[in-house]
């Protein structure tokens, strides 16, 4: 998070990098990682990084979600492990794990 704030400190992008800003930026990249999948079959999207140059495609649009998101939580001083942390205790509680069910 750090070097993502002094890459936008260097370039003077603070005053673009509001919360609506950044949520509509991670929209777009969000969307971008979709293309590339978007007229695949499950086997082909299953088989996409194997192919170097998708596969680099993949992981380009990952990185740009992934820097939107950590700038978002920067700006608005949210913890994005302690978020997901929380989250997913609550889905354990909302959605508890099936029961096994006894061998007849």
């Amino acid at each position: 998070m750090d070097r993502l704030r002094a890459f936008a400190a260097a370039r003077k992008w603070q005053p673009y990098h509001t919360p609506k800003n950044l949520a509509a930026a991670l929209s777009v990249e969000a969307a971008e990682l979709l293309e590339i999948f978007q007229w695949l079959t499950p086997e082909q999207a299953a088989e996409v990084m194997s192919h170097p140059k998708r596969a680099h495609q993949v992981e380009d649009e990952v990185a740009d979600v992934l820097a939107y998101l950590l700038q978002f939580c920067g700006v608005l001083g949210v913890d994005p492990l302690a978020a997901l942390a929380a989250k997913i205790e609550r889905n354990e509680l909302r959605f508890p794990a099936a029961e096994p069910q006894p061998l007849d």
